[in-house]
């Protein structure tokens, strides 16, 4: 089971121009367990209301749009919050940390491109 990074939600929700490695574009056509947290949708929402994202799409049809892209959208839980993420990661970002505890929590691993999280152990790695 995968967990979207934010970024990479957005990619497949044709918000960004991300070109993800072969390797990524597989695993996301092939994998019927994606999902993404609840703080990516607040992440967005975030950033749209602040003017540093411009989304196409009215931001009250984002949870809709996720769910027909047959992608899973989970809640945030206490334990997500306080999982053992491993080794703390370099970034200070809190949404970055609470995908990580979304991973350890739920037996995850992230998809992502940021360079910040792609080393971490709870990171995606080409099989």
């Amino acid at each position: 089971m995968i967990l979207l990074d934010t970024h990479i939600l957005l990619s497949a929700l044709g918000q960004v121009d991300l070109v993800l490695p072969l390797a990524m574009q597989k695993e996301l056509s092939s994998n019927l367990n994606a999902s993404i947290s609840v703080a990516s949708i607040w992440e967005i929402a975030i950033k749209n209301r602040s003017g540093k994202m411009n989304l196409t799409l009215p931001i009250n049809k984002l949870s809709t749009l996720i769910t027909k892209q047959n992608i899973s959208i989970l809640n945030i839980v206490a334990d997500h919050t306080c999982a053992n993420i491993g080794p703390e990661p370099v970034t200070k970002d809190p949404f970055d940390r609470l995908l990580l505890g979304v991973c350890a929590s739920e037996s995850m691993k992230l998809l992502t491109i940021d360079r910040a999280l792609i080393s971490h152990p709870l990171a995606w790695r080409e099989h």
